[in-house]
């Protein structure tokens, strides 16, 4: 009689590498310590997600007054449909609320073609340029039968929007050239250019914002005033200039000194060299850095509110000071950081898109 064989570990049938069990396996269970995290965060999902839906869709008042959503546990959406011309547009007049609603539309449409880079042509710096005047018309007014309309009224998104773009617009060819004055090999352009770039770096954007409004016109002659809106939209300008030089200085010392060494041996000027060879290469190589700064940016325009402005976050908080809706505050600024985070999920998911394509251009 023949003994049974014994079976060793290697003698085991595979477990699945395949599927939904071998995905499992592989990215949440493939140890004791990443296990255990998985069960932890399961537990905590668990524990958040069933409260907070409750609180915000099921037990939740859409449509009513105030008196309906204090008699309800869950959250007010009320507040936000009695509120919500006055969060995004601010106190610009109700009967003209149609001109900043198209500005809002005219800047997702100019981002969403800039997006596509069948579009990059030299058309789109003056398409640019032509819609940003064309948003300042609609804001302004006084010209074409509109009425006009002082900056001072202006608040919400199409504030917060125009602080960003206008000033990522103009602080971006400035930082490229702040970027290029510290590398020059001529003193003073590179002593100016590290200056600038290291005076701005090193004080926070609040203190910029405060001496745009607060110091500046101490120093003006007597019955010289300049806007407040005008003030801040340079104190962000110089701001953004200063941190996007350092990410393209970056970009470009990751170039090889062979580039340029071969531009100047078929006797390109500089600024051929630099414009047709080495900025493209070095801008595609900080896309995830520039991205970072245009969102931290972005994010940054919320500052305004310490010196006066209505952006959309100061609108928010005004609305809570209604008696009738005091209270509501949770909603408000929930609300309010849905919105900033789909302009910001929309800029990271484009930029990775943006650096893979551009991966896949070189790479064939």
């Amino acid at each position: 009689m023949t003994s049974s064989p014994v079976h060793s570990l290697q003698d085991r049938p595979p477990v699945p590498g395949v599927g939904p069990l071998g995905w499992l396996r592989a990215n949440l269970f493939n140890g004791w310590g990443n296990a255990l995290l998985t069960l932890a965060i399961l537990w905590g999902l668990v524990s958040v997600v069933p409260p907070l839906l409750r609180w915000g869709v099921f037990d939740s008042v859409v449509t009513g007054d105030a008196a309906a959503c204090r008699a309800g546990d869950g959250a007010c959406w009320a507040f936000i449909h009695e509120k919500l011309l006055f969060i995004l547009f601010g106190t610009y007049p109700h009967d003209q609320l149609w001109r900043p609603g198209l500005v809002v539309l005219l800047f997702i449409g100019l981002f969403t073609a800039s997006c596509d880079r069948r579009l990059w042509r030299r058309w789109l710096a003056p398409l640019w340029l032509a819609g940003i005047v064309a948003m300042g018309v609609l804001m302004w007014g006084g010209v074409f039968g509109l009425s006009a309309v002082e900056d001072g009224l202006w608040g919400g998104l199409p504030l917060t929007l125009g602080l960003a773009t206008v000033g990522l617009v103009v602080a971006f060819p400035l930082s490229i050239l702040l970027a290029l004055g510290r590398r020059s090999t001529l003193p003073l352009v590179r002593g100016l250019s590290v200056a600038w770039i290291e005076l701005i770096r090193g004080v926070p954007l609040i203190s910029l914002l405060f001496m745009a409004s607060v110091m500046l016109p101490l120093f003006l002659p007597a019955g010289v005033t300049v806007d407040k809106l005008l003030r801040a939209q340079v104190a962000f300008i110089l701001f953004a200039s200063a941190y996007l030089a350092e990410v393209v200085r970056g970009g470009l010392q990751a170039i090889a000194k062979g580039q340029e060494e071969a531009a100047d041996a078929l006797g390109l000027g500089y600024w051929q060299k630099m414009g047709r060879i080495i900025l493209p290469q070095a801008l595609a190589l900080v896309i995830p850095p520039l991205v970072n700064t245009f969102i931290g940016f972005f994010k940054d325009t919320s500052l305004v509110l310490v010196i006066g402005l209505f952006d959309l976050l100061r609108t928010a908080k005004t609305s809570l000071s209604d008696p009738l809706w005091h209270g509501f505050y949770r909603e408000a600024y929930l609300f309010i950081a849905l919105i900033y985070f789909a302009f910001c999920f929309f800029f990271s998911r484009y930029s990775r898109w943006l650096e893979a394509d551009l991966n896949r251009s070189r790479n064939h």
